[in-house]
């Protein structure tokens, strides 16, 4: 599986047509520890670019961004009871939410992992 990522430090892995989606490591270090995590409804309707979760930090609050246009389809509830999980394993137990991509073929626009770690 291929990860994928966005200027905007969000990564996505693509299985077919769902993706789950998470922030980088470089996200979490810049917001610190995180206390509160939370993605909207399952069966919202997003587009690349909207708004489709927020992190709070210590330090501050960051949405998180639809990578590809989709239907949320599931948010990491192990996040409600623990969200440093995203700052211990953000591209690992620490994803944020799943979701139906409506053309697999968005990620074409992301970057590959040697693109994004030259911003």
């Amino acid at each position: 599986m291929t990860t994928y990522y966005t200027k905007s430090h969000e990564w996505v892995r693509l299985d077919g047509e769902e993706a789950t989606v998470g922030i980088t490591a470089h996200a979490s270090e810049e917001l610190g520890e995180l206390v509160f995590v939370e993605a909207k409804d399952e069966g919202t309707d997003v587009a690349a670019g909207d708004a489709a979760a927020v992190v709070e930090s210590v330090k501050a609050a960051s949405d998180i961004y639809a990578p590809v246009t989709g239907v949320l389809s599931g948010f990491n509830t192990k996040l409600s009871d623990e969200p440093t999980l995203v700052g211990n394993d953000p591209e690992g137990e620490g994803w944020i939410f799943k979701m139906k991509v409506s053309n697999p073929d968005d990620v074409i626009s992301l970057l590959t992992a040697e693109q994004y770690k030259s911003l």
